[in-house]
């Protein structure tokens, strides 16, 4: 039996794990039939061998594999020999993090013979009905504009919006949390802001994109690492405006650029808003202010005001 969980949103998928471990460890006690494999790490000839031996428990066994995309021998040799764990006496439980382009030949055989759960991430109101439930299981309240605020400042990283929710939930102990306390205890995401920045500059709202830097240059972000983060952001648009020129795949681009899905999801969307030639002019402009701190030519704050009033 086959289980194939996969998806960027990995909060969802690693509690939807931990559920089925659990509910296998009820049934089987003993545990000694449960087996994890880095699949990076692993030889399939090690695994296999250790699957099909005979268990002294009448148990059915579960193996949980990890990173079995990542490692094309082991993923080849599964593929190949994969059919004879499909019997009712073993659990292959399959885990993957990383983006899957559908074409994936393992991909295809999991969607095939596999029990399979995509998480993708959550937006919109299915992200603030996930939000709801899970202040409800803290026994916290938050205003509408409380919950705004904090899907404003965290986006959607569900790991770090769980984080944040105990921390608010404990100061305001049976006291709803208001948009103030949101503010004075969660420190905005950068790269949330960058991503605004940037798709207002692609509006062409430069007052826009200098009221939110400025916000963060208000906080005590240090400007210097803003520009770094700029300079990241671009430097990753114009390699996916490059690709997708080339009529690479969307579902390529996570292998190709090894960056995080959920980066590349909102690049991928940011670069239709640029040409190439924008973003080399961009990219060198960003550049020229860079060198111009680091030499003395200007201060931080005021190069990147000049930086977005020029791009």
């Amino acid at each position: 039996m086959f289980i194939f969980l996969h998806g960027p949103d990995t909060y969802r998928s690693r509690q939807k794990l931990n559920e089925i471990v659990d509910h296998y460890k009820k049934i089987h006690k003993s545990g000694l039939n449960l087996r994890y494999f880095n699949c990076e790490e692993t030889d399939f000839q090690d695994f296999r061998d250790e699957i099909r031996q005979t268990t002294m428990f009448k148990e059915k066994k579960m193996a949980v594999l990890t990173g079995i995309f990542l490692n094309s021998k082991f993923k080849d040799q599964f593929l190949k020999g994969g059919k004879i764990f499909k019997g009712p006496d073993v659990i292959i439980l399959i885990y993957a993090e990383n983006q899957i382009p559908e074409k994936d030949p393992l991909f295809s055989f999991l969607k095939k013979y596999a029990k399979s759960q995509e998480f993708k991430l959550l937006e919109g109101q299915r992200l603030k009905n996930w939000i709801k439930k899970e202040i409800e299981n803290y026994q916290a309240n938050f205003t509408p504009e409380a919950l705004g605020k904090l899907i404003s400042f965290a986006g959607n990283n569900l790991w770090w919006i769980t984080n944040e929710i105990k921390k608010l939930a404990s100061y305001k102990k049976n006291q709803t949390v208001e948009v103030k306390d949101v503010e004075l205890l969660v420190r905005p995401k950068i790269e949330t802001a960058i991503f605004e920045t940037i798709d207002s500059l692609a509006a062409k709202n430069k007052k826009q994109a200098l009221k939110l830097l400025k916000a963060h240059l208000e906080k005590g972000d240090n400007p210097l690492y803003l520009l770094s983060m700029i300079n990241f952001q671009f430097r990753n648009l114009l390699m996916i405006k490059d690709l997708i020129e080339k009529h690479k795949s969307p579902y390529l681009l996570a292998k190709i650029t090894h960056l995080h899905p959920y980066i590349v999801k909102k690049s991928y969307f940011q670069a239709q808003k640029f040409t190439i030639q924008e973003l080399k002019k961009i990219y060198q402009k960003i550049f020229q202010v860079d060198l111009a701190i680091k030499t003395g030519k200007i201060d931080p704050e005021t190069a990147l005001d000049l930086l977005i009033a020029e791009i």
